[in-house]
């Protein structure tokens, strides 16, 4: 019996459940971390809440006699991508990332891309009002633009500090071109601030961006970490489990 783990709660980590879920020869366990109220559950066992660092999480890997590691966490999991690589190593636990394609700048776009969270609330003009799909966590990074009026879209809602002009709009995507295209016309939206998490999920917002001919601040993804793998969808990462 192969064991294995899937870290994350992204369609690509359910994609890859539901693949491997079932399947002679494999117990497959999906970890979610909890900071979702109401998560979209993956097939198959599920452990809830974090391990205790890489340590705990190496010491996780050996009494569950897990056999394969599959990073599939948000792009901007930076920590938990460290610590996955760190206690795959301590565990000698193979591991690989599943790591969704980036998004790309095309024609009629108009993006100005920024290493970082800090980096986007400076860069953003004063008097304008922002689409800002950064994610719950990341909104006190803009708390300090009080010359800026925010629509802030997060699945729950933000933990204070939050901009004193903000309206906090709590939806769950995939969303519809149609959709943004309504938000950014109702609300004279001016500037859309995001992260570049890829994938079709929430998209849409960029077309109607580029549509509505107005600039996109993109945060680039950090680094992932060094010496790890990575495969780009859960045919790949499925293929790897049972190689």
């Amino acid at each position: 019996m192969r064991r294995v783990l899937i870290l994350g709660g992204t369609a690509e980590a359910r994609a890859l459940a539901a693949r491997l879920a079932g399947e002679p020869g494999l117990y497959v366990v999906s970890s979610l971390a909890g900071r979702v109220s109401d998560p979209r559950l993956p097939a198959g066992e599920v452990h809830v809440g974090g391990f205790g660092g890489p340590e705990g999480l190496a010491a996780w890997l050996r009494e569950h006699r897990i056999d394969r590691l599959v990073d599939a966490t948000h792009p901007f999991a930076e920590r938990m991508s460290a610590s996955a690589a760190r206690a795959s190593r301590e565990a000698g636990v193979p591991l690989i990332a599943l790591l969704r394609p980036g998004w790309e700048e095309g024609d009629g776009d108009d993006w100005l891309r920024v290493p970082s969270l800090a980096d986007a609330a400076a860069r953003i003009p004063a008097g304008a009002r922002v689409f800002l799909t950064t994610g719950r966590r990341s909104i006190p990074v803009f708390a300090g633009r009080a010359d800026a009026w925010f629509l802030a879209r997060s699945v729950d809602p933000p933990d204070p500090p939050v901009p004193p002009n903000v309206r906090v709009l709590l939806a769950r995507g995939p969303y519809t071109v149609d959709g943004e295209r309504t938000l950014i016309r109702d609300h004279r939206l001016g500037v859309l601030v995001t992260k570049d998490s890829g994938g079709a999920m929430t998209r849409a917002k960029l077309t109607a961006a580029r549509d509505a001919r107005i600039p996109v601040i993109m945060v680039d993804r950090p680094r992932p970490p060094d010496g790890v793998p990575a495969v780009h969808d859960a045919a790949e990462a499925a293929a790897w489990v049972q190689g």
